[in-house]
């Protein structure tokens, strides 16, 4: 039976449990354990695809679909397991299921209250089949302890640790010790507090993951200890790391993966860990030869969390070509009120990347990015929203048309960018999920495309069948082909009827690439998407002219 390890935080959000969590399952991974990663959020929202980037961050999406919470991500890129729908749930979800059962008489005329039915159908989702061979499920609470929301989560777990057999649940809690710099010390008063709100409500924890600025002095770790009913050895000091993929390697030389298999009486049987592949990709990010740096050209910049898996991909193709990444992050909007900035905050830059966004805000910004671009041979990488506009520069710029538009901007003569269902008829690819973001049906997670055969694309993927993640509701519309291909714009890949333009590429440019997926979502440290490893790898060369 596998082994159950619940994440908590306490003190303040943000102090990066769903990192915590990937990075001991990729400390168990490496001692050879299979792990599998799961997450509640307390919120109400059934899922985050109605959420505001710029609030909640983005929405990772997984091959099946399932649009989820971002620390989702962060537990694919550190174990290389694939996520689903299963390891995601929201409060929202709990009492959508509930409320279908009660109006279906499924509680036989019974009052339905938090505590069994709520309480029973967080535990019925923890206890869910994690997989075949899975020896440790590791479980994610979203918020802090003592939030309203989150106490029919806590309550649950706090069940599970009684219900589940002796030694096979584990709990760990993450807090903040703040140094005040004016009284010069470090204060363990706010993990004490946060840990007397989760005892009070029955969960004693075996590990104190200790957020810090500086070490903790051993007199200070003993207090917690002492203060928190925990051992001195489980109180784990965790200061920022040169790079998050350092994490693992950080924890481990704290002590982290030791005191969780002592918690499970596993210690003395456990295999040593072979941290090689960490210790390669952290020496490689300390140690760049040189460094490019990426215009994104986006909506939701005020947040840079709204960009995690493309920023990590990013990263991933630094680590493919050994350079590092840096960001100028740039508003569309920038773009649209002051024309002449577009020369200034693009000539030098080695590379212009529009990403997904949904609305009109900012979209002819990205138009006069994606036109800059192509004029001066900048490498140019557009994805989903940046594929769509590098079409519509086309047809305005090269193939004449004038009007040339999306729909989702409003009604046009000329739509090159569109709903399916505004210009074709009998289409039989599956719509993943019914009723998504902003009220309208999405095409979400994994679906095929072909590629051109000598194309620049078949040669980056180095085949002509691949498989990508989605999440879109407009799509380019193949009746402009032909006006656009042109232009030199080509059709590189289209889906497997020949309707849906996948992907296009520029034979006339450096690199210029645009795709309908988001491949971010598919990168990872140990295995960089192809695609981010050469429009990096084409930066790389921009770098050594510009």
């Amino acid at each position: 039976m596998a082994r159950y390890i619940f994440i908590t935080g306490g003190v303040v959000s943000s102090l990066g449990k769903g990192l915590a969590s990937a990075a001991l399952g990729a400390l168990l991974q490496a001692r050879g354990y299979k792990v599998r990663l799961r997450k509640l959020d307390p919120y109400l929202n059934v899922d985050p695809g109605t959420m505001s980037p710029t609030q909640h961050g983005e929405v990772f999406v997984t091959e099946d679909g399932a649009e989820t919470d971002l620390d989702l991500g962060h537990y694919e890129r550190f174990t290389g397991v694939n996520a689903t729908r299963a390891d995601n749930i929201t409060t929202g979800q709990i009492y959508k299921t509930i409320i279908e059962k009660e109006r279906r008489g499924d509680y036989l005329g019974a009052t339905v209250q938090v505590i069994p039915h709520v309480t029973g159908e967080i535990k019925d989702f923890v206890l869910s089949d994690p997989g075949e061979g899975v020896d440790f499920v590791l479980v994610e609470v979203g918020g802090t302890v003592g939030d309203i929301e989150g106490l029919p989560f806590f309550e649950a777990i706090r069940q599970l640790g009684q219900e589940l057999p002796r030694g096979h649940a584990c709990f760990i809690h993450l807090t903040l010790l703040p140094y005040i710099k004016t009284a010069g010390e470090m204060k363990t008063k706010p993990t004490q507090h946060s840990v007397k709100e989760l005892r009070s409500i029955g969960i004693q924890p075996d590990i104190l993951l200790c957020r810090c600025e500086m070490e903790i002095p051993d007199s200070e770790r003993r207090k917690i200890g002492q203060f928190c009913n925990v051992r001195q050895s489980a109180v784990i000091q965790a200061m920022d790391s040169p790079n998050i993929y350092s994490v693992p390697l950080d924890y481990h030389r704290e002590g982290l993966d030791t005191e969780v298999l002592d918690v499970f009486s596993m210690l003395d049987t456990a295999p040593k860990p072979d941290l090689t592949r960490w210790e390669q990709i952290s020496h490689t990010l300390s140690h760049p030869d040189g460094e490019v740096n990426i215009a994104i050209v986006g909506k939701y910049t005020a947040l840079t969390d709204a960009y995690k898996s493309l920023i990590e991909a990013l990263i991933h193709g630094g680590v493919a070509n050994n350079v590092r990444v840096k960001f100028d992050w740039i508003e569309g909007e920038v773009f649209e009120n002051e024309e002449a900035l577009i020369s200034e905050r693009l000539t030098n830059v080695h590379g212009v990347l529009v990403p997904g966004a949904f609305g009109e805000r900012g979209s002819e910004g990205m138009i006069r990015a994606v036109k800059f671009a192509r004029e001066h041979a900048i490498p140019y990488f557009g994805i989903c929203f940046g594929m769509q506009m590098a079409m519509i520069e086309a047809a305005r710029n090269l193939a004449g048309i004038e009007q040339a538009s999306s729909t989702e901007f409003g009604p046009t003569s000329e739509p090159i960018v569109g709903l399916m269902t505004e210009w074709t008829r009998g289409n039989e690819i599956e719509l993943r999920q019914e009723g998504g973001n902003f009220g309208g049906t999405m095409r979400c997670g994994a679906y095929d495309a072909v590629l051109a055969a000598g194309s620049r694309v078949a040669e980056i993927y180095g085949g002509l069948s691949i498989s990508e993640r989605h999440r879109h509701r407009y799509e380019v519309n193949i009746a402009y082909r032909e006006a656009i291909e042109r232009t030199g714009l080509s059709f590189s890949g289209l889906s497997p009827d020949g309707i849906l333009p996948e992907l296009c590429e520029r034979a006339d440019h450096p690199w210029f690439v645009g795709v309908q997926f988001h491949p971010e979502l598919k990168s990872r440290p140990f295995d960089p998407h192809p695609l981010f490893a050469s429009f990096i790898g084409a930066t790389k060369d921009r770098s050594r002219l510009v």
